[in-house]
């Protein structure tokens, strides 16, 4: 039952074909096999109770469908560590906004998916659970900092998965696990969670195996919140993604603005490109300015940082230290810089989409590399001076506020998953996730 899409599951239990029990307890078979090896899923509710909440889950899109959510979000009665020691024991009172609309669509939450430090990184690893393993090759990080999530989503221990992303942290894990990772424009899926409330660079996720399962799960958590400033006043619906792509303007590039990016990611990613060439789209190499892209990422999330995690600082890890120290060292000049460079962004890639209607693009510079390696110190020949540099082709987009998508576009010799990314127009989701369903 585990090798079914979410969406095939929740019409098989719409119809009486199969129960929510019998589909939780078929998902929890799976984890008891391969989470002791994969280190996906970190806190896990007990059998019996998981098997109660599916008989008492309430009707909905997702009624009975066992979720783990991410282990950043407040979770009501079950422990929420943020990856960090400070937390190992902390167990909210009350569900963070994502955990109340999973449940309010008959979601059964069986648990929580490793994540680094407060959600700091692209790799997953933590004092208190360990690292999580790619399940294509034990040896490989699935990325971060949802990787506990998609690790479980490519394991077949859950069938989707919810997760966040400031500089990568769907798209990367999406595309190392051969899964679908959406990045949507900030305000699709609301949160009222703690720092800057107006801030549009961290945004809230989805992955899963398909389009049509990574849309599923979107339609529920999409929608206006009053908690939320930036939340949009209309729901998302859950649109039908039959499409037909000819004609189709793909703008391609290698590199976002010369990155150093492996060969072997390159190579994959030809498969891809073929692909889009094959149902009818018309691709042209072209990319808008990133220039100053990475000066205006790096300077607002330092900012935030800083506001988040001074009172704390010397107890976190030491790259976490050290993004804190560099937002403690940003003048006023510096920051209000970034900010109108951010708006510079959105309006340049706004512009460079009248021409396309579509951005393909490498989602990762390297392919999953060892889970021992904190971050990539080298790309085909080019330093990286600091753990952010490496997912650079994914934070370009951050800054840019458009919804990106990571499609499973092809694997390396060795067989390890590539993902491509797919840019829209501002809140163009739809756009996306029925052009990647045409790829399927």
């Amino acid at each position: 039952m585990w090798r079914r899409s979410a969406t095939e599951l929740a019409q098989a239990i719409r119809a009486r074909e199969v129960s929510p029990r019998e589909v939780v307890s078929a998902f929890y078979d799976r984890i008891e096999e391969l989470n002791p090896s994969v280190n996906a899923i970190v806190t896990l509710l007990d059998r019996e109770t998981a098997l109660r909440q599916a008989d008492e889950a309430p009707p909905g899109p997702l009624q009975g469908l066992p979720i783990a959510v991410k282990d950043l979000e407040d979770t009501a009665g079950m422990r929420t560590t943020y990856g960090s020691p400070l937390f190992k024991d902390h167990v909210p009172t009350a569900d963070s906004l994502l955990v109340e609309r999973l449940r309010a669509a008959g979601a059964v939450i069986i648990g929580k998916t490793n994540t680094p430090e407060f959600g700091a990184g692209s790799q997953t690893f933590n004092e208190i659970f360990g690292a999580t393993r790619n399940p294509h090759d034990l040896s490989k990080t699935p990325g971060g900092s949802s990787g506990g999530a998609a690790a479980a989503v490519a394991a077949g221990m859950i069938p989707f998965a919810d997760g966040s992303d400031l500089g990568a942290s769907v798209r990367n894990p999406a595309a190392f696990c051969g899964l679908y990772g959406l990045r949507p424009s900030p305000g699709r899926i609301p949160d009222h969670g703690p720092g800057d409330p107006w801030n549009p660079l961290p945004v809230l996720g989805t992955i899963a195996k398909t389009p049509q399962d990574v849309a599923l799960l979107f339609h529920v958590l999409a929608g206006p919140d009053p908690r939320d400033p930036l939340s949009m006043q209309e729901f998302w619906p859950n649109p039908d993604l039959t499409f037909n792509p000819t004609g189709l303007r793909v703008a391609w590039s290698d590199d976002l603005g010369g990155l150093p990016v492996e060969p072997e990611v390159t190579a994959a990613l030809q498969t891809a490109k073929a692909r889009l060439q094959a149902v009818g789209c018309v691709v042209e190499d072209a990319e808008p300015d990133f220039s100053g892209a990475d000066e205006c990422f790096e300077v607002l999330r330092g900012t935030n940082f800083a506001a988040a995690f001074t009172d704390i600082a010397a107890r976190l890890k030491p790259t976490l230290r050290e993004n804190v120290r560099f937002g403690q060292s940003l003048d006023a000049a510096r920051i209000g810089k970034a900010l109108a460079h951010r708006g510079e962004m959105f309006t340049r890639m706004r512009e460079f989409l009248t021409g396309y209607d579509v951005l393909a693009a490498p989602v990762t510079q390297v392919a999953p590399f060892d889970v021992e390696l904190e971050y990539p110190t080298q790309i085909n020949g080019t330093e990286m001076s600091n753990y952010l540099e490496w997912f650079r082709s994914c934070s370009r987009i951050t800054v840019t506020s458009h919804p990106a998508l990571a499609v499973p576009a092809g694997r390396t010799p060795e067989g390890l998953p590539i993902g491509l990314q797919l840019v829209g127009r501002h809140r163009g989701e739809a756009d996306l996730l029925r052009l990647a369903h045409a790829l399927a």
